[in-house]
């Protein structure tokens, strides 16, 4: 009984809270013009809602509900894990190095630049990602290994699975405008976005989003000093 009561009088202090909906919806990626529905990945899409209308209360509110949290993305077997990770504004990162080899992390791109050095197997580097944006992470030593860290001012956000199923929960009803992105859509392919879209209990629902996507955005970038990565040395032959 008591913690009934306590439910309850934590909802009649928080209407907002009382009210608010998972938002649910999928995202389709189109290749040649037509979605391959038989092997198709459609995950690492991320979609997020910014409040359309907030009062200068409303918009204290909703930041100081974004938390700040402490995440991981892992080097492990040569590879970033994940691949794509979404933080609010203000969170840390830790960077452990998990291989039994040196790493030397880096990122010139928006949201945040950074050069964390090269550091061995067993020890952690941390960066604070302090501003909004879309981070691209890369290895030094490694051109094979990259990730993206995608950096939101918003609580409400969802990251695609496989099947392309995206859910944002706590939502608020109200007018939002709508985010997308993708690492394989180019800017013109989201030129559509952010587009206004309206939450309620009634329509919880974004609907399937489908995003024309492109195999040829992911295939080339250089080292931290701008120059192309020093090819692998042939191994030498013992006879």
């Amino acid at each position: 009984m008591l913690v009934l009561v306590s439910m309850l009088a934590v909802l009649c202090a928080d209407p907002a809270r009382a009210q608010s909906v998972t938002v649910r919806g999928f995202v389709t990626l189109v290749n040649r013009g037509r979605p391959d529905t038989t092997k198709s990945d459609n995950s690492n899409a991320v979609v997020w809602l910014t409040p359309a209308v907030v009062s200068s209360n409303r918009d204290n509110e909703v930041q100081g509900h974004v938390p700040r949290l402490r995440s991981r993305l892992v080097q492990r077997h040569k590879r970033f894990e994940p691949h794509v990770l979404v933080i609010p504004v203000g969170s840390v990162v830790d960077f452990p190095n998990l291989d039994p080899f040196f790493h030397n992390v880096f990122s010139l791109f928006e949201g945040k630049r950074f050069d964390l050095g090269l550091y061995e197997a067993g020890t952690t580097h941390s960066v604070t990602f302090d501003r909004p944006g879309v981070c691209y992470i890369f290895c030094n030593i490694h051109p094979e290994m990259s990730a993206v860290v995608v950096v939101l001012k918003t609580p409400y956000y969802g990251i695609s699975d496989r099947a392309g199923k995206i859910a944002i929960a706590s939502v608020p009803p109200g007018r939002y405008f709508m985010s997308v992105w993708h690492e394989r859509c180019s800017p013109e392919a989201l030129k559509n976005f952010p587009r206004e879209v309206t939450i309620s209990a009634i329509e919880a629902s974004i609907g399937t989003i489908y995003l024309r996507a492109s195999d040829d955005l992911l295939t080339f970038h250089k080292n931290k000093y701008g120059r192309d990565y020093d090819k692998p040395n042939p191994p030498t032959s013992l006879y």
